[in-house]
């Protein structure tokens, strides 16, 4: 073979090298606007509403990672990269990537256990050590919720699988708590009528639940009163703020004073 022969099946070598990478490039563009396409297209697919609203983000989630992994292997294949040699190069890399990403591989399973046991599902509110939040999707490696004062915060599944979950809105009624503080120098009596008589006016109390209404302890300053009800889950902060207004304003209006905290302080000469 002399120079020339050499040269020209360099030349006819380099040529279709260019032409598979240029068709591979073009196939990975396409490929993954096809990909983003198809997401948003099942998102909104009204078959996968069927679905459990959890199950479909992870659902969604699987799908468009295994799509971009089989597209990437379709590439290499029209580069020129043999099968054979594909095969062994993806082993290692599965070998080393999963090595090297345990917190992913965590993080599946995490959402798998979630999806199974459903400690909470999309749309309840949860607590996870000082995080809050509605919940806004459970994809395969993240738990996106958003805060009330709509900030976005995303909590990896392996982590979130194994914290201590606060869920707010499981159950369908909720019961509010209040401290109610008076001076030593009030009636019990009164002072429980009073409040009785606040809570049986409330639209959100739930009536058929019971009412607690109870001298709780003798403070410093102050005898503080306990005060539990009852009212459906989305009421409950228009029923807390509620009555901590008007049983102040009933409490004033009927002269029972609520003490500041003072310090008496005895002088002899």
């Amino acid at each position: 073979m002399n120079i020339k022969q050499i040269i020209n099946n360099l030349s006819v070598g380099a040529t279709k090298l260019l032409i598979d990478i240029l068709i591979a490039i073009i196939v990975l563009v396409v490929g993954f606007r096809i990909i983003k396409w198809l997401e948003n297209k099942m998102k909104k697919e009204n078959r996968l509403s069927k679905l459990d609203p959890n199950a479909k983000g992870f659902v969604v989630s699987f799908i468009v990672v295994t799509l971009k992994i089989l597209l990437i292997i379709m590439v290499l294949m029209i580069v020129g990269v043999p099968m054979a040699s594909l095969v062994t190069i993806i082993g290692s890399c599965a070998v080393a990537i999963g090595l090297a990403l345990q917190g992913g591989l965590s993080n599946i399973a995490g959402g798998l256990m979630i999806l199974l046991f459903k400690p909470f599902v999309v749309g309840d509110y949860i607590l996870v050590d000082s995080l809050e939040g509605r919940v806004k999707s459970i994809t395969m490696f993240y738990t996106t919720i958003v805060s009330v004062d709509n900030k976005t915060i995303q909590l990896p599944n392996g982590n979130l699988s194994n914290s201590n979950i606060v869920n707010f809105t499981h159950c369908k009624t909720r019961r509010v708590d209040l401290k109610i503080s008076v001076s030593y120098n009030s009636d019990i009596s009164k002072v429980k009528k009073i409040i009785n008589d606040v809570i049986d006016g409330h639209q959100y109390v739930l009536k058929d639940e019971s009412v607690v209404v109870r001298l709780l302890e003798h403070s410093d300053n102050a005898l503080v009163f306990a005060v539990r009800v009852w009212c459906n889950r989305e009421d409950y902060w228009d029923l807390y703020f509620d009555l901590m207004e008007e049983i102040k304003e009933a409490l004033d209006k009927n002269k029972i004073e609520i003490p500041y905290q003072q310090v008496d302080v005895h002088m002899k000469k």
